[in-house]
């Protein structure tokens, strides 16, 4: 079985398509919609590359937390032979002058505010987190879970992303519900479950986990792109 899954996982990206398609999600989700629209790929071709690419499980389908009419890709992060993957993060133009990253959810209790404080041990960057309706204050799940990676959050404050975020800043919504009520401006998405729904342990680690990959991601993402532009000026 192991040899048969590897065999569907090299067989599934031995077309350049379906290349594109894991470089396009590697720094973030996307609807099939927009992936069908940044590759130029009908709706029909773009769900048969995404049905080979989810039988050889590098990509999954989830329903938005929001909007249950959306579905979004994400890349399969607990696929090991995907995480030895040589997939180059880029981030898209638009995004590539940004000097601050700010991750948005909706409450700014939990999902935000890990992403921001794992980001501060991985990039020298300027991050903060902000919410759409935010909370009196962070979720003590969030607190915890933090506190068992070695992270802080005790005394973390909530804020409106009206208050914080700027045309400079890297917007990372971390929320279906965020992503598909902000207005449209470039910005990256990551359809990360709401821990707080159910409250458990586990709902918070299993976020922390996700995210903590996704922050490593963005930040080799940002690194390249600031190197880009330090040779460009030369």
């Amino acid at each position: 079985m192991e040899l048969a899954a590897r065999a569907r996982f090299h067989a599934a990206l031995g077309e350049s398509v379906r290349l594109a398609i894991v470089d396009a999600l590697v720094v973030g989700d996307l609807s099939p919609g927009d992936l069908a629209g940044r590759l130029g790929l009908s709706s029909n071709l773009i769900a048969h590359h995404l049905g080979v690419l989810e039988g050889a499980g590098i990509v999954r389908r989830t329903g938005s937390e929001g909007d249950g009419r959306r579905t979004y890709v994400q890349l399969r992060v607990d696929n090991p032979m995907l995480m030895a993957l040589d997939a180059a993060p880029r981030l898209a133009p638009a995004l590539q002058a940004k000097r601050r990253v700010v991750f948005v959810c909706t409450q700014n209790s939990a999902r935000s505010q890990l992403a921001a404080s794992a980001w501060q041990h991985v990039s020298a960057v300027p991050v903060e987190s902000a919410g759409t309706d935010p909370a009196p204050r962070v979720h003590p799940g969030a607190v915890r879970v933090a506190r068992r990676h070695g992270l802080r959050l005790a005394g973390a404050q909530t804020s409106h992303v009206d208050e914080v975020v700027t045309t400079k800043d890297l917007v990372v919504a971390v929320c279906d519900r965020v992503h598909e009520e902000l207005p449209e401006v470039a910005r990256l998405h990551w359809s990360v479950p709401d821990p707080v729904r159910n409250a458990g342990d586990a709902d918070f680690e299993a976020a922390f986990d996700d995210i903590v990959r996704r922050v490593g991601r963005l930040a080799a993402a940002v690194e390249a792109s600031s190197s880009e532009a330090r040779t460009v000026l030369g």
